[in-house]
C-alpha cells in the first residue's frame, strides 16, 4: 500500500469522479421521469431542454472518465511526481463539477471554458506520468 500512499488525493478524486457520475445519472433519471420520458427511446436534441442537457452532461463525463482512469493508472504505476497528479486530477475533477453545473443551468461559455480545463488537467496527468 505505501505505492498509494503519495496519491490519497489522487484516489479520493477517483472516487469522487464515480460519485459525480452516479449523481449525473440520478438527475438524468428524475429529470426523464419528471418530464415522462418513455424509456429507450433517443432524447430530443433541444438545448432549451433540461432533459436533453442532463442526459448530455452524463454522456460528456462518460467520453472523458475513461481517459481519467488510465492516466491515474499511468501515473500512479509509473510512479510520477505525487503532487502534479493530485493536482491534475483535482484540476480534472473541479474542471468537471463546474461543466456539469454549468451544463444544467445552460450557460455556454462558461461550460465550453470549464471543459477545456477538465481537458488540460486529463494532459497535464498524462505528461506527469510521461516525465517520470
Amino acid at each position: 500500500m505505501e505505492l498509494f500512499d503519495p496519491y490519497k488525493i489522487t484516489i479520493l478524486v477517483s472516487g469522487l469522479t464515480g460519485l459525480m457520475l452516479f449523481i449525473q445519472i440520478l438527475v438524468a433519471d428524475v429529470a426523464a421521469i419528471k418530464g415522462k420520458h418513455t424509456p429507450g427511446y433517443p432524447v430530443n436534441p433541444d438545448h432549451n431542454s433540461f432533459l436533453f442537457r442532463a442526459a448530455r452532461v452524463h454522456k460528456n463525463t462518460n467520453e472523458s472518465i475513461v481517459i481519467f482512469v488510465l492516466f491515474v493508472l499511468f501515473g500512479v504505476l509509473s510512479n510520477s511526481s505525487a503532487f502534479y497528479l493530485n493536482l491534475f486530477s483535482a484540476i480534472y475533477f473541479v474542471s468537471r463539477i463546474a461543466h456539469m453545473c454549468f451544463y444544467y443551468g445552460d450557460f455556454k461559455l462558461a461550460r465550453s471554458i470549464s471543459f477545456a480545463l477538465s481537458f488540460a488537467g486529463l494532459i497535464g496527468m498524462f505528461v506527469t506520468g510521461l516525465m517520470s
